[in-house]
């Protein structure tokens, strides 16, 4: 019998923290939360193109990073769910804020939001890990689902 030998790439998971864990910054609030991200948002961008990022969160609602998960034209961007987890749980997150802009400032939620919401939701729910609120933002605030009770 002929000896085979398969080539495959050998997979790592990894995570760094580069701060001490009483250094990050907690998120109780949306408006916690959209502090954040307005932090790390380039505000060149904001009415320019829509960009999805997530807030990764530990079990305190310590801020583990914000990861940009997405970038798109003036009118949406693509929000892949299995982007999204593969992210989460490399960096061991117990939930997060997910968030999104819209270029032309408003701030009401379209039937696809809503819809990729309630998914990344149930799909929090099977993993573990708590989607907390999902903010679009703009320079002038933010809308909440979970402030409107649709989280």
């Amino acid at each position: 019998m002929e000896n085979v030998s398969f080539k495959v790439a050998e997979i790592k998971i990894s995570y760094h923290p580069a701060f001490k864990l009483a250094e990050l910054p907690q998120v109780t609030s949306a408006k916690e939360a959209y502090e954040v991200l307005m932090d790390r948002w380039d505000d060149g961008r904001l009415e320019l193109l829509e960009e999805f990022k997530v807030i990764l969160l530990n079990r305190r609602a310590r801020v583990l990073g914000v990861v940009n998960i997405s970038q798109g034209g003036l009118s949406g961007t693509v929000a892949d769910p299995k982007v999204i987890f593969a992210v989460a749980l490399k960096a061991c997150a117990s939930g997060m804020v997910l968030a999104h802009n819209h270029p032309s400032a408003e701030l009401s939620p379209s039937d696809a939001d809503l819809a990729l919401t309630k998914k990344l939701k149930l799909g929090g729910d099977i993993l573990g890990i708590e989607v907390h609120d999902h903010l679009i933002v703009s320079r002038y605030g933010f809308y909440s689902f979970a402030d409107e009770g649709i989280m």
